[in-house]
């Protein structure tokens, strides 16, 4: 049997209380990679062991396989519990048994119909809707279904507590953003990826994983299926080892290419829409986003995919498609028990209008939070940051702001000088041609140049 971390017991002891005070349909958000699926084990076996059935749903075949055997590992009574993918179970609703309780697993898409007519079917029984980011990319939000959400403990405590790896976040924006359009679901269409991606990408990528995390694990997030193929081509041109895994890759050859990445025999997996929701790979340090996505479910799913925890550990996160800027950093604080809530036009227009509380450096490309800026300077590479009062900037300096620094990156990417000094102090600068590639990044006239070297060689 697992042994319940406090957080989880400190969530089920929530969820009685819940259950206690009247609520039937009660939504219990738990940050990923924190263990959800050991919760609801230790749920079904309290459950089973007062002869009580429970009902599982999930909507993949690979999670469902996990989610049984973890079961199994909880004892679980297996003969009271049904456990299938919501499309097999729907199609044979009428002849499951009753369940006293119902679990649902990435409950963010219980609100489709399939999941509705299940617990339609049931309305007697207690239902748990578990979910890292209660919030849909679609107009319903998960009051619909639920009359009570517990909130698990906040990615910021879990890290300080080493339940999760700390993480550095860097971005290098490859994404024309105007030309990304929704579709009905509404994340953004293939189509309008395909157009807003610049190609320029397929370069930095590779460039910018040998900056900031050469030798590490990786996982790249991308959109297509070409686009995965060119990433693992550039890293494998390279001599890092690099395979692409989507869709149509049989069962046998996924499984063979994540075995040899969990024996680092491969360094890079490059895959579309595989690697989000409950697949385990516990050796991933370095995540690398090249899909923009209007779903912070996604979102969080991509960009905490390498917080595993391990001594010494730091993940590096590269984003080269601006999620950032939609959804702040993965850490973030988030407001769930509002998030749940349905919202008309006007107030989901009012809220999308926030201050901005996100920080890039012009020197290193890291991102971070205002709050971590320390007497002005940026906590990775202790260059000046400028920061900009969140209340006086508009949308319209803030992509001003956004253009600014495209311009800065451009420049420091097409020049090497400039790029082997983006991420140093003025301290570690000797030559005349740096001081020169940090004078054009700053703006700086030619007499600065000259006050430095005039100053060094009198030994100041």
């Amino acid at each position: 049997m697992f042994k319940l971390r406090d957080y989880q017991l400190k969530t089920i002891n929530k969820i009685y209380d819940s259950i206690k005070s009247g609520h039937k349909k009660i939504i219990v958000q738990q940050p990923p990679r924190t263990g959800k699926t050991v919760i609801m084990a230790e749920i079904a076996r309290r459950t089973t062991l007062k002869g009580n059935r429970l009902l599982f749903l999930i909507h993949r075949k690979e999670v469902l396989e996990q989610a049984i055997n973890t079961f199994k590992q909880q004892e679980v009574d297996m003969e009271l519990a049904t456990m299938g993918m919501v499309q097999t179970l729907y199609r044979k609703v009428n002849r499951l048994p009753e369940p006293q309780l119902i679990l649902i697993d990435e409950a963010h898409h219980a609100a489709a119909k399939t999941y509705q007519t299940i617990l339609n079917a049931f309305p007697n029984a207690f239902v748990l809707l578990f979910t890292a980011t209660p919030i849909r990319t679609g107009k319903k939000q998960l009051d619909q279904v639920a009359d009570d959400i517990i909130v698990g403990e906040s990615i910021k405590n879990l890290i300080s507590q080493g339940y999760l790896a700390n993480f550095k976040y860097f971005a290098r924006k490859d994404v024309d953003t105007k030309k990304l359009k929704k579709s009905s679901t509404g994340d953004f269409t293939n189509a309008s990826m395909e157009e807003a991606v610049s190609t320029k990408i397929y370069g930095h990528v590779l460039d910018n994983y040998l900056r900031i995390a050469k030798g590490k694990q990786a996982v790249v997030f991308t959109y297509s299926v070409e686009s995965a193929k060119r990433i693992a081509k550039q890293f494998n041109s390279a001599g890092i080892t690099a395979e692409e895994l989507d869709g149509n890759t049989d069962t046998a050859t996924r499984e063979s290419i994540v075995n040899d990445f969990r024996n680092k025999k491969i360094t890079i997996l490059v895959n579309v829409n595989l690697f989000t929701e409950g697949v385990d790979l516990p050796d991933v340090d370095c995540v690398i986003m090249t899909r923009p996505t209007a779903s912070l479910a996604l979102y969080l799913q991509f960009s905490m995919r390498c917080l595993n925890p391990r001594k010494g550990k730091t993940a590096i996160i590269i984003d080269h498609v601006g999620n950032y800027e939609r959804f702040g950093l993965p850490n973030s604080e988030r407001d769930w028990r509002t998030a749940i809530v349905t919202k008309d036009k006007k107030t989901k227009k009012k809220q999308q209008n926030n201050s901005l509380s996100i920080v890039q450096c012009d020197f290193c490309f890291r991102v971070f939070e205002r709050s971590d800026v320390k007497n002005g300077t940026c906590p990775g590479c202790g260059n000046p940051i400028k920061v900009r009062k969140a209340p006086e900037v508009t949308n319209d300096q803030l992509q001003e702001v956004i253009q600014d620094r495209k311009n800065l990156v451009e420049k420091i990417i097409s020049d090497n000088t400039k790029l082997a000094i983006a991420g140093k102090k003025l301290s570690e600068l000797h030559t005349y041609k740096e001081l020169k590639a940090y004078a054009d990044l700053h703006g700086y006239r030619p007499g600065w140049i000259f006050y430095q070297l005039k100053n060094r060689k009198r030994g100041h």
